[in-house]
């Protein structure tokens, strides 16, 4: 396991980083996994064991219960939570009550005291804003996020599912006040979904702000169960259930076929091949993962064991590339003989 520095804190964080949206199963939350304390227990200790020291939850996962069941598995396996890098969020809907969503300063302060309390911790050492919040002004968004930060709630804040020129505009408004900023951002980025490529991870790597993918299998779409003559799992898998996050599927299962050619080659599977696209990518610092049993997790893992070719990575770079959106294509045009040699 390599461990990568969060942006430019000085945090090492594995490049693996431990999510744990299947713990508790409650609402909807069990299409995407339900699992109880002692399996909780289990996957944390392998995980830990494996070389992982960021672990990632967030409120809304399981309205609670993720982040509860987190914090008796610290507990249970006495772990040292000096060599832990938590990390939850902020912003989803936790209850029917109007004030009980959001990014207002009521919301994060009163959400925040109570992840710590499901927690049984102090502090988090990382709290995400988990999305936009339309009305709620971004300088007092940034403002209460100093304010955590200057009390002791969490150490950095870091942002999720925002576009670039509204982190942009944060990022601006807290150097001019003298503020915390963001140190991470958290985005959906696979193989299949390279959308972050155009805007986000630019911005993440000029800013040098820590960058981690979400659903790097898009939602286990690229887990190797799905082919075309194959579009149900059959096995009770997220995604026979819960089909998120969007994939063009028919793009999808050319980049799939490829990586069963690359994932044969070196022996490995399907899904460990997907990861390893992912932790390939310049830029990324930790890379999210799922498990809902050992097998799972130890694939994962394994992945972090794969070296790709020049030449793997290109047909798997050329099997998923799309054109290049507008703004993008007319810089690439107009900019392409300002660098003359090879650019960031």
């Amino acid at each position: 396991m390599i461990y990568n520095t969060l942006g430019n804190t000085g945090l090492l964080v594995s490049e693996l980083c431990f999510g744990t949206m299947t713990f508790g199963g409650d609402g909807y939350w069990k299409a995407i996994g339900e699992q109880p304390q002692d399996v909780a227990d289990a996957l944390i200790k392998q995980s830990v064991e494996g070389g992982i020291n960021f672990i990632d939850t967030a409120n809304i996962y399981s309205y609670g219960m993720s982040e509860e069941i987190l914090g008796n598995s610290i507990r249970n396996l006495e772990l040292d939570r000096d060599e832990l890098v938590i990390a939850t969020k902020v912003r989803g809907m936790m209850g029917p009550q109007p004030n009980n969503q959001g990014l207002s300063r009521y919301h994060i302060f009163n959400s925040m005291e109570k992840s710590l309390d499901r927690l049984q911790l102090d502090h988090v050492d990382l709290l995400y804003v988990h999305g936009v919040d339309s009305i709620t002004p971004v300088k007092e968004i940034m403002r209460t996020l100093n304010d955590l930060v200057e009390a002791g709630y969490t150490r950095y804040v870091g942002v999720c599912n925002w576009p670039a020129w509204m982190v942009a505009k944060a990022q601006t408004i807290a150097e001019y006040e003298g503020w915390h900023g963001f140190k991470a951002m958290q985005y959906y980025y696979s193989v299949a979904g390279r959308d972050a490529e155009q805007e986000v991870l630019p911005l993440a790597r000029k800013e040098e702000l820590g960058f981690m993918p979400w659903s790097p299998l898009a939602g286990g779409f690229l887990s190797g169960k799905y082919t075309r003559d194959n579009e149900k799992a059959g096995d009770n898998s997220r995604r026979d259930n819960f089909d998120f996050p969007p994939v063009d599927k028919e793009y999808a299962y050319d980049i799939i076929d490829k990586m069963q050619e690359i994932a044969t080659k070196h022996d490995v599977t399907v899904a460990e091949i997907a990861l390893a696209w992912v932790r390939h990518q310049h830029g990324v610092t930790s890379t999210i993962i799922g498990a809902k049993n050992a097998e799972q997790l130890a694939s994962n893992l394994r992945s972090v064991e794969i070296e790709l070719s020049d030449e793997d990575l290109k047909v798997l770079n050329d099997v998923s590339d799309k054109p290049t959106p507008y703004p993008g294509w007319m810089v690439e045009r107009q900019d392409s003989n300002r660098f003359p040699h090879e650019r960031d």
